[in-house]
């Protein structure tokens, strides 16, 4: 599902507010498989991570039925696209780390 999905946004989506920037980092699907919970990253600024939201959130429909056509499920999960912090978080705490180095280099 994650390829797929990652595929559609990739090449078949049209909108200009769904950029190069978004990458499908994991997909949670319910147990009866009716329900997925998508979480996008978006590199960019909190305006353009809102408005590729608001993107995706307008091209469900689209990309629901592209999923039901690629994937023989009996039924085409509802998809809800979330926003994926943890790049944002690792690159903070890389951050952090180096910053401790510094200090400590500075007192040896």
């Amino acid at each position: 599902m994650q390829q797929e999905l990652s595929d559609i946004l990739r090449r078949q989506v049209k909108d200009p507010r769904i950029g190069e920037f978004c990458t499908v980092m994991r997909v949670d699907l319910s147990e009866d498989l009716r329900h997925a919970k998508v979480s996008v990253s978006i590199m960019g600024d909190e305006s353009q991570q809102k408005s590729t939201l608001a993107g995706l959130k307008n091209a469900t429909g689209f990309i629901r039925r592209e999923i039901g056509h690629r994937i023989g499920l009996r039924y085409t999960p509802e998809l809800v696209f979330v926003l994926d912090k943890s790049i944002d978080y690792n690159f903070e705490i890389d951050k952090l780390i180096k910053e401790f180095h510094e200090q400590n280099e500075d007192l040896d």
